[in-house]
């Protein structure tokens, strides 16, 4: 094999390392590396970059030239491993994953993700598509009248949303009335896209038109229909094969609620206005001035104490929020600020979901590596394989944005592999991958206007020009083959396919333009997903980067059933891919997937 002689390990090649990425508790994972072979060399094992597991001696082995050890990973948990004799250490620098001669005894230690060996990944979801809707600004079929008096319902659709503060204050009650029958009528659009998951921003009544500040758990927003117009929905959509996953918001709830009923709109109870509300120990009273804490200080979201026993319950037990929505139809939760919540309330919570069957999912919200993440001082156990299923796939976002923004074919290649590298497999396949989300600036607007950006009236009077919205759209086509092709499940955000634009909340939270689609856009963003759709190698099958340079990635993805190549050129020139004998051209901004 023809190695660069300078390096001397690299954890993602399967001659130095294998198996690749992460591992199963109990799995034997073999080391090489290549170093003096009359010298001893050692393999330290750290949990968790602080706490010493082990040191094993390296063997030197003739017939490969390398020095090799074996080592069993009994124990669940993130790990560290470097390797060193009296020639210096084995270095790197994240996020590549090549390892060089150093003396530096600082320098970057090395990764093993290691997870439950009694792991599922939840039954259907590997290989679909998911559509993500902002429910109000969706479809509205018909209008439902409010119950409730302090709402601005919105006659004309193409309106903008408001942003301005009203008496120093932006209130989020403007509603252009999408709802659940607004997304039934709208199964057959959806399915001309391949979508097999729809996953849909809060539900439940609240008192905002973004609805994560909760009022009642065990019911749907009036503006949106009723709790049997959900279970139709959840009934259509798997008639048309179809899920649907619930946003879960169990950090906090509305200050305005009946739990917390601050403002007096549920009657005289609630944890605010009656010391012996029975929800009362659901929060934290305080002397600050809201009088409780709050989520990150915004007094119409009281955070709740997810170690209260009465709101584990009421979340979690038989017949809670979690059992009542899976009975409805819901295939599963995507919960709001993951790194927000315990550890063991979302081991709580898995349990529930669980109970519901195999087929039931849990998604996280998480912005970082799932695996390495860090909040509020703790090592998360988002990926243990006793927590979540799946998580949003943030960093893949970012790459993806990136490459086609600045064309770093390498930086590209290196940050994707970092998180195939360090994620369960079975996990990795059900990544939500996305390109845009209610959080960030959609997709075309990211890639055209990069990093630039201005306060919110700026961003109200920015709508792309002609030349510069046909060249963001060639960018996005780019963007939807790179995530279609990846590992995980391709993630429509709403409006995207038609080419929406959108600088940050609520510009990317528009009504959908059903009367000012791209069709050109559109029509590519269905072929792609049938392409993907149609070969099961991108369902499940392993990616092996071929090439990273002058703006041109090309990989692999490889299962026992076929072998594709995926090219994508996003740089000036013509560039030539050769994979063994085979050689293929793809043009400047362009791609080609090719079975082999």
């Amino acid at each position: 094999m023809n190695y660069n002689r300078d390096v001397i390990y690299n954890s993602r090649d399967i001659f130095f390392k294998k198996p690749f990425g992460a591992v199963k508790n109990g799995t034997q994972v073999l080391f090489r590396i290549r170093w003096p072979n009359d010298e001893e060399a050692f393999l330290t094992i750290l949990r968790d970059a602080k706490d010493a597991v082990d040191k094993v001696p390296l063997k030197y082995n003739p017939s490969t030239g390398m020095h090799e050890v074996s080592y069993t990973f009994s124990d669940i948990g993130l790990f560290y491993y470097r390797f060193g004799g009296d020639s210096g250490f084995v270095g790197r620098k994240h996020p590549s994953s090549e390892g060089f001669l150093t003396k530096d005894k600082s320098s970057g230690w090395f990764i093993q993700f290691v997870y439950d060996k009694n792991f599922k990944a939840p039954e259907g979801f590997e290989g679909k598509v998911i559509y993500q809707i902002f429910p109000d600004r969706f479809h509205r079929e018909n209008v439902i009248e409010t119950e409730f008096d302090d709402r601005i319902i919105h006659t004309d659709l193409r309106t903008q949303p408001l942003f301005r503060p009203v008496s120093g204050k932006v209130w989020n009650n403007d509603y252009f009335g999408g709802n659940l029958d607004g997304i039934v009528r709208k199964l057959p659009y959806l399915k001309s896209l391949n979508v097999g998951i729809i996953y849909l921003n809060p539900i439940f009544e609240a008192h905002s038109n973004h609805r994560y500040n909760t009022a009642n758990y065990m019911k749907v927003d009036p503006l949106l229909g009723t709790n049997d117009d959900f279970a139709r929905l959840a009934k259509e959509a798997a008639k048309a094969d179809i899920k649907i996953i619930l946003d879960g918001v169990f950090s906090h709830t509305g200050s305005d609620s009946i739990y917390f009923n601050k403002y007096g709109r549920y009657g005289d109870g609630g944890a605010y206005r009656d010391i012996n509300s029975p929800y009362r120990s659901w929060y934290q009273f305080d002397k600050s001035k809201a009088g409780y804490k709050s989520w990150w200080g915004f007094d119409t979201l009281p955070e709740v104490n997810e170690n209260d026993e009465g709101y584990r319950e009421f979340i979690c037990k038989e017949g809670g929020v979690i059992d009542y929505w899976l009975k409805m139809g819901a295939s599963g939760f995507r919960l709001d600020v993951a790194d927000e919540l315990p550890d063991e309330f979302i081991t709580e919570i898995r349990k529930a979901v669980k109970r519901n069957g195999d087929d039931k999912i849990l998604i996280g919200e998480v912005w970082e590596d799932a695996a390495t993440k860090i909040s509020y001082g703790r090592r998360r156990k988002f990926l243990w394989g006793n927590s979540l299923d799946s998580v949003m796939n943030y960093p893949f976002m970012n790459a993806i944005t990136d490459f086609i923004s600045n064309g770093n074919a390498a930086l590209f290649i290196d940050n994707v592999m970092s998180v195939v590298e360090n994620y369960p497999k079975p996990m990795m396949d059900i990544t939500m991958n996305h390109l845009s989300t209610h959080d960030t600036r959609r997709i075309i607007t990211a890639l055209v206007y990069k990093g630039k950006t201005g306060d919110r009236e700026w961003q109200s009077v920015q709508h792309l020009n002609k030349d510069d919205y046909l060249r963001g759209v060639e960018m996005v086509k780019l963007a939807f083959v790179t995530m279609a092709t990846l590992p995980g499940l391709p993630t429509i955000y709403y409006g995207d396919e038609i080419g929406m634009q959108g600088f940050s909340d609520p510009f990317n939270r528009a009504y959908f333009e059903w009367d000012n689609i791209d069709e050109n856009l559109l029509s590519f963003v269905r072929m792609i997903m049938n392409v993907r759709s149609e070969h099961s190698a991108f369902a499940n099958g392993t990616i092996v980067p071929l090439r990273a340079e002058n703006g041109c990635v090309a990989y692999i993805r490889e299962n026992d059933e076929e072998k594709i190549l995926v090219a994508i050129n996003r740089g000036e020139f013509d560039e030539i891919v050769r994979y063994k004998s085979r050689c293929f051209l793809v043009k400047p901004w362009s791609f080609r997937i090719q079975k082999l």
